[in-house]
């Protein structure tokens, strides 16, 4: 809702088929998981962690260029259980192994919730942040420009390996902190 309130054209679909949208209010244009990535600049993947490695041939049809975002995060009794995380390799390293590129970690450590119902105009005193990651600063810069879109400060987390900062629970995970208490939270965060 926001992305296209600010001017962004969104599409959505469904990994598991486009008749799982049918009957629901969606802001967008409801699209096959096999149009999903043509002509476009982003790709924001929100589903279970253990799902990803099903999306694999959807990405396959993205182009390169296309800046692909993770929004995941690792809960085990939902997601069961991955093994090489259980064994320390941080989430969006393991996202990144199973896609076969880079992504960007970002909109994962608020809640959905404050996700849509918070966020407000940049300069706003108290404003929410949010962390994002990644190993392409160009890449990065444009999704902190998105979160700032959704109403939200950006607060650059380093790259995907050290991603685990705002990981389950890390002190910068699922709290409403405004960009310096982010900054001081993502720096106390124990692995």
């Amino acid at each position: 809702k926001k992305l296209e309130k600010n001017g962004h054209e969104v599409k959505v679909a469904d990994a598991r088929g486009i008749e799982r949208l049918a009957g629901k209010t969606i802001v967008g244009t409801v699209v096959h998981t096999e149009e999903v990535g043509q002509q476009i600049d982003v790709l924001i993947i929100s589903i279970p962690l253990h799902a990803i490695p099903t999306i694999k041939p959807i990405l396959e049809n993205v182009g390169d260029d296309v800046i692909v975002v993770d929004t995941s995060n690792y809960y085990p009794f939902r997601d069961q259980q991955i093994e090489a995380i259980d064994q320390g390799m941080v989430e969006s390293v393991w996202v990144t192994e199973q896609l076969g590129r880079p992504v960007i970690k970002a909109f994962s450590n608020l809640l959905a919730y404050t996700l849509e119902n918070k966020g407000t105009p940049a300069g706003t005193t108290g404003r929410i942040a949010m962390a994002v990651a990644g190993d392409d600063e160009a890449q990065k810069q444009i999704i902190m420009n998105v979160v700032n879109d959704c109403g939200f400060d950006a607060v650059d987390a380093g790259t995907i390996a050290g991603s685990w900062h705002m990981q389950p629970g890390t002190p910068a995970y699922c709290t409403e902190l405004t960009k310096e208490q982010l900054t001081a939270a993502l720096q106390k965060a124990v692995k």
